[in-house]
């Protein structure tokens, strides 16, 4: 047996034992996968903007997180600065947040120093009845002074406030036809118009985009309650080359609200898995381990236990010879493309990309496996192995996009 076929069929072998393990074991994984998961750093979202200008909802609508997990997850960067990782077990995007944004004596320049560090895309979130936008644009004047090519998101928020009594969102969303002006009432219009000229006055000549939005909650009684989400994606597609989507949005045909939430998941574990995939002698003990860690998590999500039935049913009609199989020749392929570029050694880009590829495509299978036991449903073994297949090509793809992410680019040489 060759090297690389011993190596996974060894893998396989190792994750069907680490998926008898009881679950205290799996959960002590945690620090191991964020510590792999900061090899390759998440995108991180600087969210800039005074208190209650809607940042929270912008992270819930986009994250599909709860108000209060979202409120338990921020932990301090510095005395006025916080950040939220989403998944905070395997993270595929960070959000840092400016609290102090306005308030008295509040001194920016700290957290501006963190954040532009970090950041991989400038929000800047202004309530669009904010007729005095001062404190944001100063400090967008900052940044732009010093990072001119910077491009700015601009997301104009809490619509409904400038509604006559009484009226409803305009649907459909309006703002991306060239005619919305005359769609939407007066008093919209003029606030939006006043404060989009304010933003793209700032210096620089990065891209300033501005998308209103109004995030409510269902007892608010406007709807849809995420009015203006799909263009904000576009936005963030358009103003960033950080595949956020991705990350954070399964297929856009998937209806399920478990495959929805589990989506994230899988794609943080399976980033961890190919950082720790890219380090030989490591990976044969830890990715199995990571593995099992997933699918207990998905488990959780779709409200069941994985237990030892569970492992042996599905492991049983995946087919440990079939998944290590298509694996190791789905990874060979994209081994031949990434070394070029990369310039790294043949086993570790290897590994990377099998590893991570193949944590995917088990946590997209294991999505169909439960959802079918949810229902009480049976699951023949090709239609597992077709959700296999697919899902190894586009975690594949995943893993070499991700090696692609760059910071905000640094600010110019000045002109001499």
């Amino acid at each position: 047996m060759n090297e690389p076929s011993g190596r996974w069929s060894a893998l396989w072998r190792a994750l069907q034992k680490a998926l008898a393990q009881p679950e205290a074991e799996l959960e002590g994984l945690e620090p191991a996968v964020r510590a792999a998961a900061s090899r390759q750093p998440a995108p991180v979202i600087w969210l800039l903007g005074k208190a209650q200008s809607g940042k929270t909802s912008i992270v819930r609508a986009l994250t599909g997180s709860s108000r209060a997990a979202i409120g338990d997850g921020f932990q301090p960067c510095t005395r006025t600065a916080s950040r939220y990782d989403f998944p905070s077990d395997a993270p595929v995007v960070s959000f840092l947040d400016t609290r102090g944004l306005g308030e008295v004596d509040y001194d920016p320049d700290d957290d501006i120093a963190l954040c532009e560090s970090r950041a991989h895309l400038v929000m800047a979130v202004v309530k669009v009845t904010d007729t005095r936008p001062g404190v944001l644009l100063d400090v967008l004047r900052k940044v732009r002074g010093r990072h001119p090519q910077w491009p700015v998101l601009v997301v104009q928020t809490c619509l409904h406030e400038a509604y006559p009594q009484g009226m409803e969102h305009v649907v459909p969303y309006p703002f991306d036809h060239a005619d919305w002006m005359n769609r939407v009432p007066d008093a919209l219009r003029r606030l939006l118009l006043a404060q989009r000229g304010q933003f793209e006055a700032l210096p620089g000549f990065g891209a300033v985009h501005c998308v209103p939005v109004d995030f409510t909650l269902p007892e608010d009684g406007y709807a849809p309650v995420e009015y203006g989400l799909n263009s904000l994606w576009e936005a963030i597609e358009e103003t960033s080359s950080l595949g956020l989507q991705a990350r954070l949005r399964a297929d856009p045909e998937v209806s399920d609200l478990y495959s929805r939430a589990a989506h994230p998941h899988i794609v943080g574990y399976s980033l961890a898995a190919a950082a720790i995939g890219a380090v030989p002698v490591v990976d044969l003990a830890l990715v199995p381990a990571v593995q099992a860690r997933l699918l207990k998590v998905l488990a959780g999500i779709y409200r069941m236990r994985w237990n030892a039935r569970s492992s042996s049913e599905f492991l049983g009609l995946l087919g440990g010879g079939y998944a290590v199989g298509y694996g190791l020749r789905m990874a060979g392929r994209s081994v031949a493309k990434l070394v070029p570029v990369l310039g790294q050694t043949v086993g570790a880009v290897w590994g990377a990309s099998a590893s991570g590829a193949m944590t995917y495509a088990l946590g997209k299978a294991a999505c169909a496996y439960l959802a079918r036991r949810r229902e009480g449903q049976a699951i023949e073994a090709e239609t597992l192995r077709s959700i296999y297949r697919d899902a190894l090509k586009t975690g594949r793809r995943m893993v070499r996009e991700q090696r692609s992410i760059q910071r905000l680019p640094p600010p110019e040489a000045p002109d001499r």
